[in-house]
């Protein structure tokens, strides 16, 4: 994805399979600010992932951007919250109810198609806005 570096996110779906997202990660304003916006394509097992200084109600739209997304909204521990599909160039303002500290974008219909819903469980490499850090934000 545009030559950024990747990192591997596993998912544990509603079966207990581990299911492997790559993804680039936007841990500065400026790129949670641009996310996915103008691409033309995304690749089927990548994604991006935006992190947070601390939980909160952020929000989502989809202005500019080109390709169908959904994305879930994570908590500290890595349960997800919520899922949502986003249409194309919308402007509609996507959120989960509870405050959340991470949120994944990926291909719009990836996580159903994977068997991830909320309740679900993300381990991630590398998880804080810190360069160079390395947790995991699953116990």
């Amino acid at each position: 994805m545009d030559g950024a570096p990747l990192t591997l996110l596993t998912f544990v779906n509603k079966d207990g399979t581990e299911v492997d997202l790559l993804v680039e990660t936007a841990d500065a304003r400026e790129e949670r600010t641009v996310g996915l916006m103008s691409r033309e394509s995304l690749p089927e097992d990548q994604g991006m992932l935006f992190v947070f200084e601390q939980e909160g109600q952020h929000t989502f739209y989809m202005r500019n951007t080109l390709i169908p997304l959904s994305i879930a909204f994570i908590e500290g521990e890595g349960a997800i919250i919520e899922i949502e599909d986003m249409e194309p160039l919308t402007e509609t303002l996507h959120s989960a109810d509870e405050p959340y500290l991470y949120a994944i974008e990926a291909n719009g219909g990836w996580f159903a198609r994977n068997g991830i819903a909320a309740g679900s469980e993300v381990r991630i490499a590398r998880a804080t806005p810190t360069e160079g850090s390395e947790s995991t934000i699953t116990p």
